[in-house]
């Protein structure tokens, strides 16, 4: 760890959603507005996992 309280070398990541360097008021974002555009893909659904049905989940509640 640096004495001086310094952050390490390591280079910041750029902003998800353009590639901008981040600014550290919206970290890891470059801006507000790339900001508001994440948390709408949150709120919409965009970033949900698809999942896949099979056949398996209904043989689980019965006992074997």
């Amino acid at each position: 760890m640096p004495a001086d309280g310094a952050k390490s070398a390591r280079p910041a990541k750029p902003c998800p959603i353009c590639g901008k360097p981040p600014v550290e008021a919206s970290r890891p974002f470059c801006s507000e507005r790339c900001r508001d555009v994440d948390l709408n893909r949150w709120l919409s659904g965009s970033y949900a996992i698809p999942a896949r049905e099979t056949d398996d989940e209904d043989d689980m509640d019965e006992p074997k």
